[in-house]
């Protein structure tokens, strides 16, 4: 942690899991340090706006519209009637009944042509939003995985859960995690993350990178996994060199000469 700022201790201070005395800390830190006090609101702010996802209400003015319209249709459809029956002659009584019902029909059309047109801005309404908490989550996600407390980068690893189809931008943040995150931990999570969208060719690329860097077994491990799901034959080179290094662990040796076969 920077000696001069407490801004790592944030995220940990707003979700209150901090102890007595760091959050004391804390508290007397936020009192005269004007960055670590921006950081501050800035980390609420984004919090706050994450948690909160507004219900479009539909406009009520279609329905006082077609109210307006209806009373002044009936008021008309009266007098017509009215006219009508006091001449009291079938023809015109027959055409008076033909203008109700097109009166009548047209309404109807107006009225579904209304609730159409009222959908469709409803949906680009809520599309619109479903792109911002999208882009925010988005946000959250990343800011997390670059946070210098190795529980929150995790917290942004497992963060994929909330995207059903993640963009380059978001798969790129996982493998680069993958590859040079300091801890074991977040680089094992991320690779489990990524083993999720393994068909793609730049987490099968990303994938065989880090099997030439990584040195922890566990992570090793489930990097040939995901490897061998996809049968991936670019892997193979990348193997054997484990297999040839000194320093390779022996039943990493043996769980790559069991399913190498697989993949050539």
């Amino acid at each position: 942690m920077d000696t001069d700022h407490i801004i790592d201790l944030l995220p940990d201070y707003i979700d209150d899991m901090l102890s007595k005395t760091q959050k004391n800390t804390v508290e007397v830190h936020l009192k005269t340090c004007a960055i670590c006090t921006k950081e501050f609101e800035e980390y609420k702010s984004l919090f706050k706006r994450f948690t909160k996802e507004k219900m479009v209400q539909p406009s009520p003015n279609l329905g006082i519209n077609f109210q307006k319209m209806l009373a002044n249709e009936k008021e008309n459809g009266v007098k017509v009637v009215a006219i009508d029956n006091a001449k009291n002659k079938n023809g015109n009584w027959f055409y008076s009944s033909i203008k109700i019902a097109a009166s009548i029909a047209l309404l109807i059309a107006a009225f579904v042509g209304g609730r159409y047109f009222q959908s469709e801005a409803s949906q680009e309404d809520l599309a619109s939003i479903e792109n911002e908490s999208l882009e925010l989550k988005q946000t959250t996600m990343i800011s997390l995985m670059e946070n210098q407390s190795a529980s929150k980068r995790i917290q942004g690893v497992q963060f994929i859960e909330e995207f059903e189809k993640p963009d380059e931008a978001i798969v790129k943040a996982l493998a680069n995690r993958m590859l040079n995150d300091e801890n074991t931990n977040v680089r094992l999570i991320a690779a489990e993350a990524l083993s999720k969208f393994s068909n793609s060719e730049l987490v099968k690329l990303a994938f065989i990178e880090a099997l030439e860097t990584e040195k922890d077994p566990s992570v090793q491990i489930a990097i040939i996994q995901n490897l061998v799901k996809t049968q991936e034959k670019k892997a193979v080179k990348s193997m054997q060199k484990l297999l040839e290094q000194e320093d390779t662990q022996p039943f990493i040796k043996e769980e790559i000469n069991q399913i190498l076969s697989e993949i050539i």
